[in-house]
């Protein structure tokens, strides 16, 4: 079947495996190796199919979605996709989990692993000596999942005439709210009664440079490969008199990009209380379960109903190792 002759309905949005993947069992990309359209998903195709173009300066106005019956059909995946691009470009929470899951259920029930001792390499298991034991178990609380989103309430007469590009940018702004939420959902999963809490030397003082070495000493055997500190402490660290030597202020003033004590990532989190560092080895410390993608109300979208459809995102986050997170204030 080509790509011009595929019938788009709401259906494909009801399909257990999604909009994306109910599209590509129809259309498959691998048929396209070696032609023009190489390169380009089931979506993409149907834009092309349509001449719909989403971005640039000679981007279409929203009214041309609508020009067909078949065409209005891929309006909620755009809406998708273009939440989805803002989520990326300002997600910090890629960068703090050790993994995602994805599942298909609102009842998941995350693993925790505990180990009878602290492991030592300079120990040798002699035979008929004991093994230590690391224990994998499921939790046994379910892990909570939070939705997360907005509700689009433009009307469809306002918006027809304006441009994809710039419309694009206001639902990136959408994704940037859900990716901020579900920031602070996963820092808030991490504060447990398991983690270590751990004293500035000098509170009023706020970090010094004996703190990080003490708080990155505290993390053997795993390894401090991010902190995640508010714009306060932020500030303090840039001005400790170890941090502003000429090669860590030429990096900083030259791209912007923070300085990194004894090698962690150092990530400006609004949401980390005042005056105190989360730190982590992000190999081990959390996971990030996903229901689902980015879901929309299609049949209002596909309808024109904009005023009340929402966009929402559903995810949740669970410690892995809980002696890989410390918190120090």
């Amino acid at each position: 079947m080509s790509y011009d002759n595929i019938r788009l309905d709401k259906g494909l949005y009801t399909s257990s495996k999604g909009f994306n993947a109910a599209l590509e069992d129809i259309d498959p990309s691998e048929n396209y190796k070696g032609t023009e359209l190489e390169g380009l998903d089931a979506y993409q195709r149907q834009l092309k199919r349509f001449d719909i173009k989403v971005s640039g300066a000679n981007s279409d106005p929203v009214s041309k979605f609508f020009a067909t019956t078949d065409s209005a059909a891929l309006f909620p995946e755009y809406i998708s996709r273009a939440v989805r691009q803002g989520i990326n470009e300002s997600n910090i929470v890629e960068q703090i989990v050790a993994s995602v899951t994805k599942v298909d259920s609102l009842d998941y029930r995350a693993i925790e692993s505990v180990s009878n001792e602290s492991p030592n390499a300079d120990d040798v298991i002699i035979e008929g000596a004991f093994i230590p034991e690391t224990t994998i178990k499921t939790k046994e609380t379910l892990t909570p999942l939070y939705k997360r989103g907005r509700m689009l309430t433009a009307s469809y007469e306002a918006i027809k005439s304006q441009k994809l590009d710039i419309f694009t940018v206001a639902l990136k702004q959408i994704g940037e709210f859900i990716s901020a939420c579900q920031l602070r959902d996963c820092v808030r999963s991490m504060l447990t009664d398991d983690v270590e809490i751990m004293n500035f030397e000098d509170a009023e003082k706020g970090v010094q440079y004996t703190d990080l070495v003490k708080l990155w000493n505290s993390f053997n055997p795993y390894n401090m490969s991010t902190m995640l500190v508010d714009s306060q402490t932020m500030a303090n660290l840039l001005n400790l008199s170890e941090f502003k030597d000429a090669r860590a202020g030429q990096t900083f003033h030259g791209t912007g990009a923070p300085i990194t004590p004894m090698g962690s990532q150092v990530l400006c989190v609004p949401m980390v209380s005042g005056q105190s560092i989360m730190a982590l080895d992000k190999r081990y410390a959390v996971e990030m379960v996903q229901f689902g993608d980015i879901v929309t109300d299609f049949d209002r979208l596909i309808d024109r109903q904009l005023e009340r459809a929402s966009v929402t995102s559903t995810v949740g986050f669970s410690p892995i190792f809980t002696d890989a997170i410390k918190v120090m204030n």
